[in-house]
């Protein structure tokens, strides 16, 4: 069974609505591991900046508040789908494909 980490790598701010550092996009990184199989990808998830909930001071981020942001802009379908492919990656190490190989001409 694959467990799945989120890490966020960088975070992008600007200035909006007086609130320096706010927010709007996160690079992130999912790994997934099996046993001795890994696997991941890297994205970066943008976040609106309509409709402004509370701030929360930069300083007072942690890396769970964002993975929940980027969880959140992805929703349950994403979330399922960046997981599925890299589950699929970790399957084809399990179970490498049979690749064609070329073969002497018979004549």
């Amino acid at each position: 069974m694959t467990t799945f980490t989120w890490k966020v790598t960088n975070l992008y701010t600007q200035t909006i609505g007086g609130e320096d550092d706010y927010v709007v996009s996160a690079n992130y990184e999912t790994t997934g591991v099996d046993g001795n199989y890994s696997s991941s990808l890297q994205n970066i998830a943008q976040f609106s900046t309509e409709n402004v909930g509370v701030f929360i001071p930069y300083a007072d981020l942690t890396e769970e508040i964002v993975i929940g942001w980027i969880k959140e802009t992805l929703g349950e379908n994403g979330i399922i789908s960046i997981e599925a492919c890299i589950d699929g990656q970790i399957g084809s190490q399990k179970n490498p494909p049979a690749y064609p190989v070329i073969t002497e001409l018979p004549w």
